[in-house]
């Protein structure tokens, strides 16, 4: 089921119920941000306490004390998981970014640029497109040595592509209306006019954009560094912390894994519900359902 769908089965329940998509969406960005701040606020007031090994609490059942419950080293697996949702969204909101300028920058080159460089941007896009996506990822952390460089690096050149080929298409129509043909009369410079004249209009998209790639980010940076290849171990990571998981959930401590996995597809869940959201909200067809 996608977000989409789960979001208006949620409607039902919740009171949305006749609510159209723009209050749907404010609800959403209310909850958003409840959450956000839940786990930013939540990471600072636990400190580092909970990540220092005690051997007196290991491998304890999630209890009051300990809703996550405890590692085989006596550390607090509540606190691993704020500190590796906080450090997820970092890497996520700053590879997103890099993303994104690459993507409207080739966007709006292929565009505004002679034939000539549209070809060779558009050639980009599609070998880009045609790659394995998580091999690339895995290739460019690898060769850059992995940790918090390589796996931003990573995630943010291979995922500009899709948002590149929907900046060109939008682009293209716009260079020959009205208000574009006639500041190029009035010699326009192709940066004026971009600046001036396209980027405004890009933006909603851009911003679309940048919220749906967001939880691809984080989802990607915690699936390679749960194959080794990502965060270095040592750094309370989610996948750092899923991969430790895997060699005892055959003992029955399953708390390992299941929260933390819990956290973070309701971190992705909750984002790519508000960018589905937002953009059919930027579409002038559906904004008013």
């Amino acid at each position: 089921m996608s977000a989409e769908a789960a979001l208006e089965g949620y409607a039902a329940d919740l009171p949305l119920k006749g609510a159209n998509r723009r209050r749907r969406t404010i609800f959403l960005v209310a909850l958003l941000v409840a959450f956000l701040l839940l786990i930013l606020c939540g990471s600072a007031l636990v400190g580092q306490s909970g990540l220092s090994t005690d051997i007196e609490r290991k491998s304890l059942a999630p209890s009051l004390r300990y809703p996550f419950g405890t590692d085989w080293l006596g550390r607090n697996m509540l606190t691993r998981t704020l500190k590796g949702l906080t450090l997820s969204m970092g890497i996520g909101l700053l590879a997103s970014c890099i993303s994104v300028c690459i993507a409207v920058f080739l966007g709006l080159a292929a565009a505004i640029m002679p034939r000539m460089v549209d070809v060779a941007v558009s050639w980009l896009i599609d070998l880009f497109l045609s790659m394995p996506h998580l091999v690339m990822l895995i290739l460019v952390s690898f060769i850059l040595g992995g940790g918090s460089r390589g796996v931003i690096i990573a995630v943010a050149v291979t995922h500009w592509p899709s948002l590149s080929r929907l900046v060109r298409a939008e682009v293209l129509q716009l260079r020959y209306s009205d208000y574009v043909q006639f500041s190029r009369q009035a010699g326009r410079s192709r940066l004026w006019i971009a600046a001036r004249h396209m980027l405004p209009h890009l933006f909603p998209q851009i911003m679309v954009g940048y919220v749906l790639l967001f939880p691809h980010a984080i989802l990607h940076e915690a699936s390679i560094t749960f194959l080794g290849f990502g965060l270095s171990p040592h750094k309370p990571a989610i996948g750092v912390i899923l991969s430790e998981s895997m060699r005892y959930l055959s003992t029955g401590r399953w708390w390992l894994a299941f929260f933390p996995g819990l956290s973070l597809l309701a971190l992705v869940f909750a984002f790519h519900a508000l960018g589905s959201n937002l953009r059919m909200l930027a579409d002038p067809w559906s904004a008013h359902e």
